[in-house]
């Protein structure tokens, strides 16, 4: 059985026992979340949501909270001796997937 649950503006096909990063949420290590925006629910009565499906929750554990690798903006105007260098790294949530309902 697996959903597809929408949070941070994207959408992730979840399984139970699944780990993924979604964007930050406010939550601690240890904590259990709950993801209401249910948009598809599969199993033996395949449910479509218009557009979430109701009563239907997505558990999760947050395992971590974290930051990705650092990613190098460089802009740059030729002939103008304009360059400007920039690092970003974005927060990230790491959870696991312990139940579908």
């Amino acid at each position: 059985m697996y959903a597809i649950i929408e949070t941070g503006g994207k959408q992730y096909t979840v399984e139970a026992g699944d780990k993924l990063r979604v964007e930050k949420l406010d939550a601690k290590e240890g904590d259990v979340v709950t993801f209401d925006k249910v948009v598809f629910v599969s199993g033996d009565e395949p449910k479509v949501g218009t557009p979430y499906v109701e009563g239907a929750k997505v558990e999760a554990k947050v395992l971590a909270q974290a930051k990705a690798k650092k990613v190098i903006v460089y802009k740059y105007k030729s002939k103008k001796n304009e360059r400007k260098k920039n690092g970003h790294r974005q927060p990230y949530t790491l959870v696991e997937i312990s139940g579908i309902n």
